[in-house]
Protein backbone atom coordinates (compact mmCIF):
# COMPACT_ATOMS: atom_id res chain seq x y z
CA UNK A 1 0.00 0.00 0.00
CA UNK A 2 1.09 3.48 -0.95
CA UNK A 3 0.78 6.45 1.77
CA UNK A 4 0.61 9.86 0.85
CA UNK A 5 0.89 13.01 2.60
CA UNK A 6 0.05 16.76 1.85
CA UNK A 7 1.08 19.32 4.23
CA UNK A 8 -0.51 22.30 4.49
CA UNK A 9 -0.65 25.58 6.38
CA UNK A 10 -3.41 24.58 8.31
CA UNK A 11 -3.96 20.74 7.65
CA UNK A 12 -1.94 17.63 7.32
CA UNK A 13 -4.01 15.41 4.40
CA UNK A 14 -3.20 11.37 4.66
CA UNK A 15 -4.40 9.15 2.41
CA UNK A 16 -3.62 5.39 2.01
CA UNK A 17 -4.21 3.59 -1.76
CA UNK A 18 -3.78 -0.07 -2.10
CA UNK A 19 -2.76 -0.22 -5.70
CA UNK A 20 -6.77 -0.12 -6.57
CA UNK A 21 -8.91 2.88 -4.88
CA UNK A 22 -8.44 5.16 -1.62
CA UNK A 23 -9.05 2.99 1.20
CA UNK A 24 -8.65 5.26 3.96
CA UNK A 25 -7.81 9.28 4.34
CA UNK A 26 -7.60 11.50 7.33
CA UNK A 27 -6.93 15.39 8.21
CA UNK A 28 -4.70 16.51 11.23
CA UNK A 29 -3.59 20.26 11.60
CA UNK A 30 -0.52 21.40 10.79
CA UNK A 31 1.05 22.03 14.44
CA UNK A 32 4.73 22.54 13.85
CA UNK A 33 5.35 22.07 17.59
CA UNK A 34 4.16 18.70 17.23
CA UNK A 35 7.13 16.09 17.42
CA UNK A 36 7.75 13.11 15.55
CA UNK A 37 6.69 10.89 17.71
CA UNK A 38 3.56 12.72 18.05
CA UNK A 39 2.39 12.31 14.45
CA UNK A 40 3.52 9.17 14.69
CA UNK A 41 1.20 8.21 17.61
CA UNK A 42 -1.45 10.46 16.33
CA UNK A 43 -1.35 9.12 12.70
CA UNK A 44 -1.33 5.31 14.14
CA UNK A 45 -4.17 5.75 15.97
CA UNK A 46 -5.89 6.90 13.26
CA UNK A 47 -5.29 3.77 11.53
CA UNK A 48 -5.77 2.06 14.17
CA UNK A 49 -9.43 3.67 14.16
CA UNK A 50 -9.89 2.90 10.24
CA UNK A 51 -8.90 -0.91 10.50
CA UNK A 52 -5.79 -0.32 8.50
CA UNK A 53 -2.30 -2.13 9.44
CA UNK A 54 0.37 0.47 9.18
CA UNK A 55 2.53 -2.61 8.18
CA UNK A 56 1.04 -2.58 5.25
CA UNK A 57 2.41 0.42 4.21
CA UNK A 58 5.37 -0.31 1.65
CA UNK A 59 5.88 3.54 0.05
CA UNK A 60 5.39 7.09 1.33
CA UNK A 61 5.41 10.33 -0.95
CA UNK A 62 5.11 13.54 0.50
CA UNK A 63 4.45 17.34 -0.41
CA UNK A 64 4.86 20.26 1.58
CA UNK A 65 4.50 23.98 1.41
CA UNK A 66 5.52 23.65 5.02
CA UNK A 67 9.65 23.66 5.33
CA UNK A 68 9.51 23.20 9.53
CA UNK A 69 7.26 20.35 9.16
CA UNK A 70 8.99 18.23 6.50
CA UNK A 71 11.74 16.93 9.19
CA UNK A 72 9.83 15.73 12.08
CA UNK A 73 7.46 13.71 9.67
CA UNK A 74 9.94 12.44 7.65
CA UNK A 75 11.63 10.99 11.18
CA UNK A 76 8.06 9.91 11.94
CA UNK A 77 7.92 7.70 8.51
CA UNK A 78 11.50 5.98 9.43
CA UNK A 79 10.30 5.74 12.14
CA UNK A 80 6.93 4.18 12.65
CA UNK A 81 7.23 2.96 8.96
CA UNK A 82 10.57 1.88 8.51
CA UNK A 83 10.10 3.88 5.11
CA UNK A 84 12.16 6.82 3.94
CA UNK A 85 9.38 9.39 1.97
CA UNK A 86 9.63 9.98 -1.47
CA UNK A 87 9.68 14.06 -0.84
CA UNK A 88 8.49 15.83 -3.70
CA UNK A 89 10.50 18.68 -4.71
CA UNK A 90 10.14 21.39 -7.96
CA UNK A 91 13.20 20.94 -9.85
CA UNK A 92 15.85 18.07 -11.99
CA UNK A 93 14.86 14.72 -10.60
CA UNK A 94 11.10 14.74 -10.16
CA UNK A 95 8.93 13.60 -13.32
CA UNK A 96 5.64 15.94 -13.18
CA UNK A 97 5.26 15.89 -17.48
CA UNK A 98 4.60 19.45 -17.13
CA UNK A 99 6.72 22.05 -18.28
CA UNK A 100 6.74 25.41 -15.61
CA UNK A 101 6.82 28.32 -17.54
CA UNK A 102 7.51 30.59 -14.35
CA UNK A 103 10.43 32.86 -13.56
CA UNK A 104 12.22 30.24 -10.98
CA UNK A 105 9.91 27.49 -10.95
CA UNK A 106 11.84 26.58 -7.25
CA UNK A 107 8.91 29.56 -6.17
CA UNK A 108 5.89 27.06 -6.93
CA UNK A 109 4.27 25.31 -4.25
CA UNK A 110 4.49 21.82 -4.28
CA UNK A 111 0.85 21.54 -3.83
CA UNK A 112 -0.03 23.49 -7.08
CA UNK A 113 2.22 21.27 -9.40
CA UNK A 114 0.61 18.30 -7.42
CA UNK A 115 -2.85 19.99 -8.51
CA UNK A 116 -2.01 20.26 -12.14
CA UNK A 117 -0.25 17.65 -12.56
CA UNK A 118 -3.38 15.78 -11.33
CA UNK A 119 -6.08 17.79 -13.57
CA UNK A 120 -3.58 17.27 -16.41
CA UNK A 121 -3.98 13.47 -15.89
CA UNK A 122 -7.77 13.66 -15.21
CA UNK A 123 -8.69 16.51 -17.29
CA UNK A 124 -5.95 17.19 -19.84
CA UNK A 125 -8.27 16.45 -23.02
CA UNK A 126 -10.80 19.02 -22.26
CA UNK A 127 -8.14 22.05 -23.34
CA UNK A 128 -6.85 24.76 -21.58
CA UNK A 129 -7.06 24.08 -17.57
CA UNK A 130 -8.07 26.27 -14.73
CA UNK A 131 -7.17 24.76 -11.40
CA UNK A 132 -8.83 26.76 -8.34
CA UNK A 133 -7.52 24.78 -4.76
CA UNK A 134 -9.48 26.88 -1.80
CA UNK A 135 -7.24 26.41 1.09
CA UNK A 136 -5.30 28.57 3.51
CA UNK A 137 -4.83 30.91 0.62
CA UNK A 138 -6.80 30.64 -2.46
CA UNK A 139 -4.63 29.48 -5.88
CA UNK A 140 -5.77 29.93 -9.07
CA UNK A 141 -3.23 28.02 -11.64
CA UNK A 142 -3.58 27.90 -15.44
CA UNK A 143 -2.17 25.17 -17.78
CA UNK A 144 -2.26 24.55 -21.63
CA UNK A 145 -3.29 20.77 -22.97
CA UNK A 146 0.26 20.06 -23.84
CA UNK A 147 1.03 20.47 -20.06
CA UNK A 148 2.70 23.78 -19.99
CA UNK A 149 2.04 25.17 -16.28
CA UNK A 150 1.43 29.15 -17.31
CA UNK A 151 1.28 30.29 -13.50
CA UNK A 152 -1.75 31.75 -12.13
CA UNK A 153 -2.68 33.57 -9.40
CA UNK A 154 -2.59 33.87 -5.08
CA UNK A 155 -5.26 35.26 -2.72
CA UNK A 156 -6.13 35.17 0.89
CA UNK A 157 -7.95 32.49 1.65
CA UNK A 158 -11.69 32.21 3.04
CA UNK A 159 -10.63 31.13 6.74
CA UNK A 160 -7.89 33.67 7.17
CA UNK A 161 -9.96 36.39 5.63
CA UNK A 162 -12.73 35.62 7.82
CA UNK A 163 -11.17 35.23 11.23
CA UNK A 164 -8.83 38.29 10.48
CA UNK A 165 -12.48 39.81 10.49
CA UNK A 166 -13.16 38.43 13.48
CA UNK A 167 -9.77 39.46 15.29
CA UNK A 168 -9.38 42.97 14.01
CA UNK A 169 -13.13 44.18 13.77
CA UNK A 170 -14.21 44.70 18.02
CA UNK A 171 -17.64 44.06 17.32
CA UNK A 172 -17.80 41.01 14.83
CA UNK A 173 -17.77 37.46 16.09
CA UNK A 174 -16.55 34.59 14.70
CA UNK A 175 -18.65 33.18 12.47
CA UNK A 176 -19.36 29.44 10.67
CA UNK A 177 -19.20 29.91 6.93
CA UNK A 178 -23.27 28.86 5.88
CA UNK A 179 -24.46 29.65 2.81
CA UNK A 180 -26.70 32.36 3.20
CA UNK A 181 -30.19 32.28 1.59
CA UNK A 182 -29.96 36.34 0.84
CA UNK A 183 -27.32 38.74 -0.08
CA UNK A 184 -29.12 41.69 2.07
CA UNK A 185 -29.01 40.24 4.93
CA UNK A 186 -31.11 41.71 8.21
CA UNK A 187 -28.10 40.86 11.07
CA UNK A 188 -24.84 40.42 11.60
CA UNK A 189 -23.84 37.24 11.21
CA UNK A 190 -25.70 36.58 8.13
CA UNK A 191 -24.08 39.47 6.93
CA UNK A 192 -20.86 38.77 7.35
CA UNK A 193 -21.43 35.24 6.28
CA UNK A 194 -22.85 36.71 2.60
CA UNK A 195 -19.73 39.59 2.48
CA UNK A 196 -17.61 36.50 2.60
CA UNK A 197 -19.36 33.95 0.50
CA UNK A 198 -20.47 35.60 -2.46
CA UNK A 199 -17.52 38.26 -2.15
CA UNK A 200 -14.99 35.15 -2.68
CA UNK A 201 -17.47 33.89 -5.50
CA UNK A 202 -17.16 37.21 -6.85
CA UNK A 203 -13.58 37.02 -7.16
CA UNK A 204 -13.03 33.22 -8.52
CA UNK A 205 -15.71 34.50 -10.88
CA UNK A 206 -13.85 37.30 -11.86
CA UNK A 207 -10.18 35.54 -11.94
CA UNK A 208 -11.99 33.07 -13.85
CA UNK A 209 -13.31 35.74 -16.58
CA UNK A 210 -9.93 37.34 -16.74
CA UNK A 211 -8.20 34.28 -17.05
CA UNK A 212 -10.02 32.36 -19.85
CA UNK A 213 -9.58 35.73 -21.84
CA UNK A 214 -6.10 35.49 -21.30
CA UNK A 215 -6.03 31.64 -22.80
CA UNK A 216 -8.02 32.16 -25.56
CA UNK A 217 -11.66 32.52 -23.99
CA UNK A 218 -11.76 28.69 -23.08
CA UNK A 219 -10.89 27.00 -20.42
CA UNK A 220 -12.47 23.98 -18.31
CA UNK A 221 -12.23 25.00 -14.79
CA UNK A 222 -11.40 22.34 -11.81
CA UNK A 223 -11.81 23.12 -8.00
CA UNK A 224 -10.45 21.58 -5.26
CA UNK A 225 -9.71 22.64 -1.25
CA UNK A 226 -12.22 22.40 1.75
CA UNK A 227 -13.96 25.06 0.46
CA UNK A 228 -14.41 24.53 -2.74
CA UNK A 229 -18.03 22.41 -3.16
CA UNK A 230 -19.29 25.45 -1.26
CA UNK A 231 -18.14 28.14 -3.50
CA UNK A 232 -19.02 25.76 -6.74
CA UNK A 233 -22.14 25.45 -5.91
CA UNK A 234 -22.60 29.22 -6.28
CA UNK A 235 -20.97 29.75 -9.38
CA UNK A 236 -21.79 28.75 -13.26
CA UNK A 237 -17.73 28.95 -14.17
CA UNK A 238 -16.73 25.71 -12.41
CA UNK A 239 -16.81 22.68 -14.07
CA UNK A 240 -16.00 19.92 -11.78
CA UNK A 241 -15.37 19.92 -8.06
CA UNK A 242 -12.58 16.89 -6.95
CA UNK A 243 -12.43 16.97 -3.11
CA UNK A 244 -9.01 14.92 -3.21
CA UNK A 245 -7.08 16.27 -5.85
CA UNK A 246 -4.19 16.52 -4.21
CA UNK A 247 -3.82 12.81 -3.25
CA UNK A 248 -4.70 12.39 -6.80
CA UNK A 249 -1.64 14.08 -8.36
CA UNK A 250 0.75 12.59 -5.35
CA UNK A 251 -0.74 9.25 -6.43
CA UNK A 252 0.24 9.95 -10.15
CA UNK A 253 3.74 11.35 -9.07
CA UNK A 254 4.59 8.19 -7.22
CA UNK A 255 3.79 5.70 -10.19
CA UNK A 256 6.00 8.51 -12.30
CA UNK A 257 8.71 8.86 -10.16
CA UNK A 258 8.44 5.05 -8.01
CA UNK A 259 12.13 3.48 -9.84
CA UNK A 260 13.57 6.53 -8.22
Amino acid sequence: MLMVMDIGNTNIVVGVHDGKEWIAHWRLSSSRSRTSDEFGIILGSMFQAGGVDMKAVKDIIVSTVVPPLLVPLCNMCKRYFGITPFVVTIGPGVKTGLNVLMDDPRQVGSDRIVNAVAAHHMYGDKGNLIIIDFGTATTFCALRPDGEYLGGAIAPGIGISTEALFQKAAKLPRIELIKPKMAICHDTIHAMRSGVIFGFVGQMDGIITRMKKELGGQAFVVVTGGFGKLMASESELVDVVEPFLTLEGLLILHKMNRKQ
